[in-house]
């Protein structure tokens, strides 16, 4: 109720008809539903079949991902790795994209919401790529970085080794019982504590965090639910609580930190964009990884790079 005003008014006509009938002894609903609250808590727990649908989900875009890396070249432009994702995408099955796939190489990769995918690729940046599939009306949802040339430089192995421990962090409480910000928060802990140590910021952790000085460089929440859309159905908190996570829901995992190139930034950090995101399903001892096969280790991505450069 209250999306569409004209689907509300043939609503409220249908139960008026229903009220002229009074005197034949029919009776009208004597109050309307909002349905929406309790589908979406039917879309937060996967069935069986679902699940499968979703690790299928999740493979394919593994597997473009992998593509991606192994066909990023400096010289190239970010729509023909955008190619390579939607090809692999369909070659394995699935219909869609998710959503509008994300290839942003350099400080294109420190926009949060970057569509343009127009640019060259250079030597020395890296690329962040954040594309997922929809198979089967499930969605996928996966972001990784990875060096043009193959090879992190000192300063971006130190950044991304950062998200990474943040996404950790965050993976370890992700577990049934645990409240859905609980991951967020363990990842803000691990990155607001770099942030201090690369010297973005100045203060203690306690006040970095009370602060929020952080937010200059990882602005956005460490995940979402996933399903049916992207950022799925369901509320994030009950009563002013946040929900508890339960077996069989599916969320993303995805810190990130966003060093743009200002005057007050040391310039071995300028232009870093890194987000790391996976797809994760809650289980009574912890979570599994539905990406897994998306490598995001530095030697991994590093191995992969070069094995595709070997062949060329």
């Amino acid at each position: 109720m209250g999306l569409d005003p004209e689907w509300d008014a043939r609503a409220i006509r249908w139960v008026n008809a229903v009220r002229a009938r009074a005197r034949a002894g029919i009776a009208a609903p004597e109050r309307v539903q909002d349905v929406r609250a309790l589908i979406d808590d039917m879309r937060l727990i996967k069935d069986p079949h679902e699940i499968s649908v979703m690790r299928r989900a999740a493979r394919i875009a593994a597997q473009a991902h992998r593509r991606a890396m192994q066909r990023t070249r400096a010289g190239r432009t970010e729509y023909e790795i955008e190619a390579e994702l939607l090809y692999e995408f369909r070659r394995n099955g699935a219909q869609f994209p998710a959503y509008s796939p994300i290839v942003a190489g350099g400080a294109n990769a420190c926009v949060l919401h970057y569509v343009f995918n127009d640019a060259p690729l250079h030597d020395g940046d890296l690329l962040l790529i954040d594309a997922g599939c929809e198979l089967d009306g499930y969605a996928s949802d996966i972001t990784r970085t990875f060096p043009v040339n193959g090879r992190f430089s000192g300063a971006q192995r130190e950044v991304y080794e950062l998200v990474l421990a943040a996404q950790r962090a965050a993976m370890d409480v992700v577990r049934a019982g645990k409240a859905w910000n609980e991951p967020h928060d363990a990842a803000v802990k691990v990155l607001a504590q770099g942030v201090i140590d690369l010297k973005l910021v100045s203060g203690s952790l306690t006040e970095v965090l009370e602060k929020e000085t952080y937010k200059r460089f990882y602005m956005h929440r460490t995940g979402h639910w996933l399903g049916l859309d992207v950022h799925d159905a369901g509320e994030y908190k009950r009563q002013g609580n946040w929900r508890a996570l339960a077996p069989g829901m599916t969320l993303t995992v995805e810190p990130g930190l966003y060093i743009r190139a200002e005057d007050d930034i040391p310039e071995r950090l300028r232009n870093i964009g890194i987000r790391i995101e996976d797809d994760v399903l809650v289980t009574d001892a912890g979570c599994e990884v539905l990406t897994a096969e998306a490598p995001k280790a530095v030697a991994d991505i590093e191995a992969l790079m070069r094995d595709a450069r070997g062949r060329d």
